[in-house]
């Protein structure tokens, strides 16, 4: 059989970027002959790193790389040194959300399945947490992030702006990955008091008419941070917009004991998207050897599913991932001395 060969953007970006980023080519590199993929890296910058090169978080010919490729691997953005109130100047955050408005990745995917060997390491009972395995689809270009904002005087505004398209395309994909799930659909808004967020809801609910064989319900974001706390394992797949998806999945996110844990995907209308780590860049520990891997491993295995259309080898991953978490070793927010060459060689001999 022919390989098939398929371009990868990787961005590794600032911090423990590079250190992810390394482990997770290396992983995925490992599983392509065996699902008959050939992999074409082209490593570029993004963020402070580009900042620092460039003048700028994301450049015009980065940006053209990635929307020829057919998929960006990307891993983390920021740190103190880029810090700034000068609305003039760069921030490395710019990188990421050009990335998003200019592949039109409209649909952040970020699935939350804590693992039964690190049940202590969450911060809720293990009794509260089994069974959850939920996914938060949240819309990711629209919203308060990029509605028009400025300064007036003493004033400053953020405007929140949300067409019916951009609710429906988003509910669309939650509504699709419910039917493969438990078949729930649970939408967050404000809408006793917003009134993009009453627009949220009634095109949710339009768009619930296609899709007969998926329950919806609807739940304020108020209640929603306090449910996903108490009742997690009832979630299935929460629909939300951009700024409620941001707070609520890095709520649900420590449900699973570590940040460093969590993928993500970004996906436009086609099969191309951004992966990504739900993490930041940890500054504090960049450089060290200590950072945690497998956040961005799962989310290469993702990039594999959605992307390269190789399922069979993004479950190798996930096993293989399931398998250090389970056995070890672990790095140090997961309570273990472990460094990222130790699960990266673990992770490897998993897969072999």
């Amino acid at each position: 059989m022919t390989a098939r060969t398929f371009r990868v953007v990787a961005l590794p970006g600032d911090g423990i970027g590079p250190e992810v980023v390394d482990v997770a080519r290396q992983v995925v590199d490992a599983v392509a002959p065996g699902a008959d993929l050939g992999i074409e890296w082209d490593e570029r910058v993004v963020g402070g790193a580009s900042i620092d090169a460039h003048g700028t978080a994301l450049t015009d010919e980065v940006l053209g790389a990635c929307r020829a490729a057919d998929a960006v691997l990307l891993g983390a953005v920021g740190g103190p040194r880029w810090d700034t109130t000068d609305p003039d100047a760069p921030r490395p955050e710019q990188g990421l959300l050009g990335l998003r408005a200019g592949l039109e990745l409209f649909a952040n995917l970020r699935p939350v399945r804590p693992h039964p060997a690190l049940a202590d390491a969450s911060p809720l009972r293990p009794e509260r947490i089994e069974g959850t395995d939920l996914l938060v689809v949240r819309e990711l270009t629209g919203g308060i992030y990029f509605g028009a904002s400025g300064r007036d005087g003493d004033r400053a505004y953020d405007t929140c702006v949300y067409t019916e398209a951009e609710i429906d395309r988003v509910a669309e994909r939650a509504f699709q990955a419910a039917a493969g799930r438990r078949g729930r659909v649970t939408s967050i808004d404000k809408a006793n008091v917003l009134e993009s967020s009453r627009l949220w809801r009634e095109r949710v609910m339009v768009v619930a008419e296609r899709h007969p064989g998926v329950h919806l319900d609807h739940m304020l974001v108020d209640n929603a941070a306090m449910q996903l706390i108490a009742r997690p394992a009832d979630f299935d797949v929460i629909v939300t917009e951009n700024m409620f998806g941001d707070i609520l999945s890095d709520e649900a996110a420590q449900i699973a004991g570590s940040i460093g844990l969590l993928p993500s995907a970004s996906l436009g209308a086609g099969t191309a998207g951004l992966y990504e780590p739900v993490h930041g860049s940890a500054p504090d520990i960049a450089g060290r050897g200590w950072a945690n891997p497998l956040a961005t491993c799962l989310s290469a295995a993702m990039m594999l599913r959605y992307s390269l259309g190789a399922a069979g080898a993004a479950h190798r991953v996930e096993a293989a991932v399931g398998r250090v978490i389970a056995d070890g070793p672990r790095t140090r927010d997961l309570g273990g001395e472990a460094g990222t060459a130790d699960v990266r060689d673990a992770l490897l001999g998993a897969l072999a």
